[in-house]
């Protein structure tokens, strides 16, 4: 599966910026920076490895193609493992793609999405689980997340899944040794010894796959669902909590007819916030698919602010969207406040918390901001959490899968099962277990893994 092609391609985005990257990582890596750089005082045969070097590029008219630093990383010591190269020029669109076809004269490869991180992989410079952390480092969207990815990043689930495996394997190691002599020659097996670990680890287990719950929303955000019937002020107040006129705002009853989403971060917490069209009854069509659509995404949402217009009373489109919302996952928001109040909340019941605001006036939103992150902290999946969490739903998913084996093992041993059957839930487990960390995941998982990545990471 790993390529002996020099690979190359841009390691910063697309886009003008001060500096560009272009990054090479193969065997010929050095060998393709001495075809097209010239620096005064070395060669980059004779660079030390891991500093940098000032000089300048030249293509084959021997025209000069941009002022650049180069470093050389001599592997192992690199991100790949292998002879990396970095070569850091102006950060124009063109000059990038002018150093990057030179190093492509030169014979390299363009590099695939992840590729490099793909290589570090499989040369054993990081495992699986480390790898897909490197993307979540990129795309965390809050300071808790990124801690989230770089404790991941550093190895820490890691060393827990080799924990799990480890005692896994002294299991495995002691059943078979009791498969293949007889226990006149071993000793006689101590099945509740052997279990008891186990019994453990299954606990473990399961309580690092139900860390996914925050592990999703630290990757995906909490999903905040405005909710009401139309006119209430939905979409002012998504504007007013946003700071800028992103909805559109009228008179005109029906206006959001479908869900408009926006991104913020609030309590360390990755938040969408979701408009909903209006919940009423309608022969629009049109209308009638927004409604239906935010009856599904009310369903789906981890907190509805279910906006009330407290200037009049409660009517029946107001108590239908009352009945898409859960009083646990529902923060009741009551607008209008600078107006006069008419709103009986009595028919609230069952609904106890509850804001007032003027989204027309920006007055109420810190109590809101406070009532939701209260909201925030005491939701049992959404705690802070000092232990590993995971963030992808292939480690849930694995984790879970080799915790049914132990289950199966534990339900085996009690009923006398050959020790045979015993060490095949074993190997399940450890099967399980490596899928995690990459050595026991088929190739086109992997495949599909790194696809996920960016050109150049």
């Amino acid at each position: 599966m790993l390529s002996t092609d020099t690979i190359v391609a841009p390691a910063t985005p697309p886009g003008e910026g001060g500096i560009g990257i272009v990054r090479l990582s193969g065997s010929r890596a050095t060998a393709c920076l001495a075809e097209v750089f010239r620096s005064k005082t070395t060669t980059p045969a004779k660079m030390e490895s891991h500093r940098l070097y000032l000089g300048g590029l030249y293509n084959n008219r021997d025209e000069l193609v941009d002022e650049v630093l180069a470093v050389v990383m001599r592997g192992p010591r690199s991100y790949t493992g292998e002879d990396v190269v970095e070569v850091h020029c102006h950060g124009g669109a063109q000059v990038l793609r002018s150093v990057l076809d030179l190093f492509l004269e030169t014979g390299a490869k363009m590099a695939g999405p992840g590729e490099f991180t793909q290589r570090a992989f499989l040369n054993g410079r990081l495992d699986l689980a480390q790898a897909e952390a490197v993307i979540e480092v990129i795309r965390a969207r809050s300071e808790r997340a990124s801690r989230v990815a770089l404790d991941q990043l550093k190895g820490r689930l890691s060393r827990e899944i080799h924990l799990f495996s480890q005692q896994v394997k002294d299991a495995l190691a002691l059943l078979e040794a009791h498969i293949d002599f007889p226990d006149d020659e071993v000793g006689e097996l101590d099945l509740p010894a052997l279990l008891d670990p186990l019994h453990r680890v299954a606990r473990q287990m399961h309580a690092l796959a139900e860390s996914f719950d925050l592990g999703r929303v630290l990757r995906e955000g909490v999903s905040i669902l405005i909710l009401g019937r139309p006119n209430v002020g939905k979409s002012s107040l998504m504007n007013a909590i946003l700071g800028e006129s992103r909805a559109i705002v009228t008179e005109v009853a029906g206006t959001t007819r479908d869900t408009l989403e926006e991104q913020l971060v609030l309590a360390g917490f990755p938040v969408r916030l979701i408009d909903a069209a209006g919940v009423r009854d309608t022969d629009d069509p049109v209308e009638q698919e927004g409604v239906r659509r935010a009856r599904h995404k009310a369903s789906s949402a981890d907190l509805i602010l279910m906006v009330i217009d407290g200037s009049v009373p409660l009517d029946d489109e107001d108590l239908l969207a009352l009945e898409l919302c859960r009083p646990d996952k529902t923060l009741v928001v009551i607008n209008k406040s600078d107006q006069a109040q008419h709103c009986d909340v009595s028919g609230l019941a069952g609904f106890e918390h509850r804001v007032a605001v003027s989204a027309k006036y920006n007055q109420g939103l810190a109590d809101l901001a406070q009532a939701i992150v209260r909201h925030l902290a005491e939701d049992s999946s959404l705690a802070d959490n000092e232990g590993v969490v995971i963030t992808e739903r292939r480690h849930r998913d694995a984790l879970l899968s080799g915790k049914k084996a132990l289950d199966e093992l534990f339900v085996s041993a009690a009923s006398a099962a050959p020790r045979e059957c015993l060490a095949m839930d074993l190997r399940e487990v450890l099967g399980a277990l490596g899928r995690i960390t990459g050595e026991t995941t088929p190739d086109e998982i992997l495949e599909q893994i790194f696809s996920r990545f960016c050109i150049g990471k």
